[in-house]
């Protein structure tokens, strides 16, 4: 039986490492990312369609999710040097600022017009303007994109998990304390706990894996090395109930900051390791999405992604128009932002703990808009960068005889 186990593993990780190169060669030739051609295949091998999946890969999901993610989030690390952000420092802040501002504001107000309780729009605008970094880094990867308007995408999306925390842990506590309960308070120490924890967390292991990072072997990283600290950090951050991403690229700006040598080596390395495990974290996301979910979201769900949309574009507008950003590209820099899954749906389970009466329509509603905007948003995403001239697609060529 255990042999029967092994090789129905071994089978499966092969065929989903294939099914990964598959999407990678299509997503060379065609206009989707691989991102999305990932999501796509993980659906149709899914529950939901063709369900070719074991039954134990969903075992597998939480933990991978805790990995790619962490090392999302240490590579993010990375686009917040000193140097880059004394260029780049304006327009981060502005835009961020105001693509997480105006996308609450105008949640909160439309589905008040729209005639949903008080507290559900609260929750619902204190959801909405978190961004899912892995499918934005990853096009970012694969276009090879470089230059000042990548390095504010990646720096905005790096601070946009410390604001998401911030704002959601304060109007959880506003729509908690509005509808009486008696815990709000614990509410928001939980949320600062979080944020607070993520910051010490990645400090504490930051500043000895940036001084390893160049006296274990001088000049060099080890690999070993920085995916232990890494999954170290994950796993602490796990443990301890702190932001796991915000703890990695914590950790990550330290060492983009203060290693002595070579200072991307250590990145380098992360990313040899990144991809693997991408191809199964992007493929079981896909085999979780439930169309069900996106028919149920109704007119709120509806609502939902055109808000957000909505204050995405009008937030980074106002944002880069404050930071003085000349390039018309940044104005619409709030799209490339639409991904949205992972930490709104942890998001979205720890609102439904303190309002289980909205836990249908939550749910319905963030799980369908995560269904549309994981398969929307890198695409968009895709296009900016390529319209910025920053981004690259990469396409195989014949070798002639």
């Amino acid at each position: 039986m255990q042999d029967y186990a092994t090789h129905h593993i071994l089978i499966t990780f092969g065929a989903l490492f294939m099914l990964g190169l598959v999407a990678d060669l299509l997503g060379r030739h065609t206009p989707l990312p691989r991102v999305t051609l990932l999501i796509i295949s993980g659906f149709l091998i899914g529950p939901e369609a063709l369900n070719w999946l074991p039954s134990f890969t969903q075992q597998w999901f939480p933990i991978l999710t805790d990995i790619a993610l962490a090392m999302i989030g240490f590579l993010l690390g990375q686009s917040l040097t000193k140097n880059k952000l004394k260029r780049m420092g304006r327009p981060i802040l502005g835009i961020s600022l105001g693509v997480m501002f105006m996308t609450s504001i105008l949640m909160f107000s439309g589905l008040l017009l729209l005639g949903a309780p008080l507290e559900l729009a609260l929750i619902f605008a204190a959801i909405a303007p978190a961004t899912a970094p892995a499918p934005v880094v990853d096009v970012t990867q694969q276009l090879n994109a470089k230059g000042p308007l990548t390095d504010t995408l990646l720096g905005i999306v790096a601070v946009d998990d410390a604001w998401g925390l911030l704002l959601f842990s304060l109007l959880l506590v506003s729509a908690a304390f509005l509808a009486g309960e008696d815990q709000s308070l614990f509410s928001l120490y939980s949320g600062l706990w979080e944020l607070g924890g993520a910051l010490a967390l990645g400090l504490a292991l930051g500043f000895p894996m940036a001084y390893l990072s160049g006296h274990i072997y001088p000049g060099k990283s080890t690999q070993a090395e920085v995916l232990g600290l890494v999954l170290l950090c994950a796993g602490l951050a796990e443990w301890l109930g702190v932001s796991y991403i915000l703890s990695a690229m914590v950790m990550g700006t330290i060492v983009a900051n203060f290693t002595k040598h070579h200072r991307h080596r250590p990145f380098e390395d992360m990313q040899r390791f990144e991809w693997p495990l991408l191809i199964l974290f992007f493929l079981l996301a896909g085999a979780q999405l439930q169309l069900e979910a996106l028919q149920q979201a109704g007119i709120f769900g509806l609502a939902y992604i055109l808000l957000r949309v909505l204050g995405r574009i009008t937030g980074s507008y106002l944002g880069a128009q404050w930071a003085r950003c000349e390039a018309k590209n940044y104005h619409y820099l709030g799209l490339a932002m639409l991904p949205h899954a992972g930490i709104p749906i942890g998001m979205a389970l720890v609102a439904i703990n303190h309002f289980p009466e909205y836990q249908s329509v939550i749910l319905s509603v963030i799980l369908g808009s995560t269904i549309a905007f994981e398969l929307i948003g890198p695409p968009i995403t895709r296009a900016i960068l390529i319209r910025s001239g920053e981004g690259h697609p990469v396409k195989f060529k014949a070798h002639k005889k």
